[in-house]
This record gives structure tokens, sequence and C-alpha cells, in this order.
């Protein structure tokens, strides 16, 4: 389609801004605001303070894939998510779609298994321009070894990675799991255990999480208890329902348990409940995600949630950014979470 110059724009707007209003707004042409824009032309620095004015002011969005036959692009990115079978990537696979679809963008969708040799495939296509950009949830550390690479493409990390030199776009792991423990901890629970924590101990989100949970013990006054942190490899229901089955057959129930995903708390749930023991009267269960299967289970789980269409929003927001000027500094963005208390869990006083 046509762009329409002069159209009617702005921050409450709904028509997007195009160059050639940006152009009108700085008193440039639309040629200089292209060059600001790209930054592969000097411009003098009072006309690029007046065009970076002027995208401010309208809330400038550039539409790449628009540009794709002029500047190489595809108008294609990726999007590489640990893995497609849970529910919790399908979400975010969704957010990501719709987002880009705003933004006239298609995605490309893979799945990683926080292998390094699936990641240097990524970079492969994206260096031979198949992709224009990354958007990227690691687990492990070793699937970041390619940052080293100087000819890496355009790319924004999502997850809960921390002090590395790339765009994020996260949730404070260890901020939610404290608040999470914390909540269970003011229900009355003090035998509460950590499902996942171990298994998976070199992963970013384990590792992170659990230092969230200790944190929070150990600020209540309570002891934590390496058994009560209960390994499991497969974060999946049925890797929940085997580490909580396997638990209870060599220890006490503890008075609630704090799965690291709500897919975790998933199993945990169907698994007690097939030994007779009910949620949250035996036990109180909480996981980490609100994804929508959690909200319509028996009983519905209690969960840390946070906005994944924002999350998605400025992930791609950014990544624009990082297209268009690869010299940015880096930057963090954390996205609020909030603790979603449903019937999965009680006070430990009526459980008495």
């Amino acid at each position: 389609m046509n762009e329409r110059p002069h159209a009617t724009v702005g921050t409450t707007g709904s028509t997007r801004a195009t160059v050639r209003d940006v152009a009108a707004r700085a008193g440039v042409s639309p040629k200089t605001v292209s060059n600001v824009i790209t930054g592969k032309t000097f411009v003098r620095p009072e006309t690029r303070r007046k065009v970076d004015a002027a995208l401010a002011e309208l809330d400038y969005v550039p539409n790449l894939s628009a540009r794709g036959l002029r500047n190489g692009r595809s108008g294609i990115i990726a999007l590489a998510l640990p893995d497609l079978e849970t529910p919790y990537s399908a979400e975010m696979a969704h957010y990501f779609v719709e987002a880009a679809r705003a933004r006239s963008w298609g995605v490309q969708i893979e799945e990683t298994r926080g292998r390094p040799d699936r990641e240097q495939q990524l970079l492969s296509r994206a260096l031979s321009r198949l992709v224009d950009g990354l958007i990227l949830n690691p687990v492990f550390p070793d699937e970041l070894t390619l940052g080293e690479d100087s000819l890496l493409p355009p790319t924004v990390l999502i997850g809960e990675v921390l002090d590395l030199p790339f765009d994020q776009v996260r949730v404070d792991p260890e901020a939610a799991s404290y608040d999470m423990t914390s909540y269970l901890i003011g229900l009355g629970h003090r035998r509460i255990a950590l499902l996942g924590s171990q298994g998976a101990s070199t992963a970013f989100t384990a590792a992170l999480r659990t230092q969230g949970y200790r944190r929070a013990m150990l600020d209540a006054g309570l002891q934590t208890d390496p058994r009560l942190e209960i390994a499991c490899d497969e974060w999946s229901p049925r890797g929940g329902a085997r580490a909580i089955s396997a638990f209870i057959d060599s220890f006490p129930l503890p008075d609630a348990v704090f799965c690291l995903t709500d897919s975790l708390a998933l199993g945990v749930i169907s698994a007690l409940w097939s030994r007779g023991i009910q949620v949250p009267r035996g036990i109180s269960v909480a996981g980490f995600d609100d994804i929508a299967d959690g909200e319509f289970a028996a009983p519905p789980l209690t969960t840390v949630s946070f906005n994944k269409e924002k999350l998605a929003s400025r992930a791609l927001d950014r990544l624009a950014e990082r297209i268009l000027k690869p010299s940015l500094s880096v930057r963090s963005t954390r996205i609020p979470h909030k603790i979603v208390a449903r019937q999965s869990t009680v006070s430990r006083a009526t459980t008495r």
C-alpha cells in the first residue's frame, strides 16, 4: 500500500505516522528523515535533533518490511523458543505473531531445546538475509556463546536472563519467585517444597527462581531444606507428576509445593488426585507463568502472572530499533509480575 502524506497522527491517534509526516513536523525532506533513521548517511547534529524530536512526538514506528526491496530486508524475523510442546511457548508464539503482524512482519518460529547448534543455524539464516532479526528465549548459558560473534544479527532476548550484553525484555524471576514463596509463607505454610529446581540447575530459569525461593525462606526465618528442592528434568505435566510421586514415596507431604512452571503444577495436582490427596486441603500447589490451562484446572491454579502481550510488543519495538540502528546501547526492560491467587492454595489454618 502507498503511504498517505500528512496523515493525522500522534501518540493518541489511530493512524501510524509516516516518514512524510515526520519530515513535515521537523521541517526537513523525507530523505533526511530516512538518513537519520538508517544512520547510514551523515546528518548535521542540529538537523538530527529536530528529526529525533519529531520521531518521538509522532510515536513513529518503522515499517521495516515496506522497505525490504530497497534495503535488502526480508520483513521476516525469527522467534526462537525452547520447547514448542508447552502451553507457555504456544501462548508466547501467539502474542508475538499478532504483534509482528501489526508491524507488517512475518515470523519464522523455531525450537531450540537449548542447543547451541540450533542457534548457529538461526544465525546462518539471518546472515544470509532470510531473517532480519532474532527474538531468543535462552535457557542454558551455552546458547549465548554466539554473542561473541560480531556478525550476530539484531537480537533481543526474552525470558529471565540477566547481566548479558544484549537487549532484554524480561520478567524478574528472582523477585517473582520470592513473592510467590512469601505469599505461601503468609498463608501459614512452613514446609514449602520447590519442584523443578535441581533437575535443570544449569538453566537460567531454574537457578534464578530457586534463588528467590531460598531468599524468601531465609527472610521469613525459615531454614531451607535441600530435600524440599525436588529435581525434575522434564518440565511438563508428566515430569511434575513423576517428580512429586517419587518425593512423597520417600518423604512426608509438605505443607505446600511451589512449581517452577504451571505445566509442572498441573502434573503435580493430577498425581496428588490419583493418590487421594486433596488440593488445597491436603496440600497447597502454586505455579509460574499463568498459562490459560491453569485458570481452568481443578482446582484453578495459583500462579505468577505477567502480561505476555506487553512483553511481545516491547520486544518487537526494541528489535525494530536495533535493526535500524545496530549501534544503539544495550537496554533491559522489565515487565511487572503479580501473584494471582486461586483455589489451589489456602491458609494452613483451614486445613487443621
